[in-house]
């Protein structure tokens, strides 16, 4: 059952896939659509559980889901297929977790971890540059520790 993301438990868990380019404007409705209608059939063996979404800089697809140890592997695949049709519609990398999304002034930079590493190295970016860590877990974390500074982040070792 999608609701709106204020609902959701700080324990919902959440799947971020980054996507190779930001969407077009021309994009969007059409995303947005593509995403609330998998949402609206996206179950856990016929039990409905609550599920919502953000899309984040026009880039980024945010997927909760408060299902407590109800999500199974099939949930999983079928948001990976999702994923997966989503990538061929638009010509786009969704889950490619080998690059680093960071901010540059207002833009979001995508790179790849070897141009990352070499942009720290090279000073164009420093350990106030903020990243997206697109690994955490759960709501809670996402609103605390996904856009943070490359210090406070798993990035920070390459510093």
């Amino acid at each position: 059952m999608r609701v709106a993301y204020t609902a959701l438990s700080e324990t919902a868990k959440v799947w971020i896939y980054p996507s190779s380019r930001k969407f077009y404007e021309t994009e969007l409705e059409s995303v947005n659509e593509k995403i609330t209608s998998f949402l609206d059939s996206w179950n856990v063996e016929e039990e409905e559980f609550k599920v919502s979404y953000k899309l984040l800089y026009n880039r980024f697809i945010v997927l909760f889901a408060d299902a407590a140890n109800t999500i199974t592997i099939t949930t999983i695949d079928a948001s990976v297929q999702f994923i997966l049709h989503l990538q061929q519609t638009y010509d786009v990398t969704l889950l490619d977790k080998m690059n680093v999304c960071f901010k540059q002034g207002e833009y979001v930079q995508y790179k790849d971890l070897k141009s990352f590493k070499k942009l720290l190295k090279n000073k164009a970016i420093t350990g106030k540059t903020i990243v997206f860590d697109n690994l955490i877990e759960t709501k809670q974390e996402f609103e605390n520790y996904w856009e943070v500074p490359i210090t406070e982040s798993w990035y920070g070792r390459f510093l």
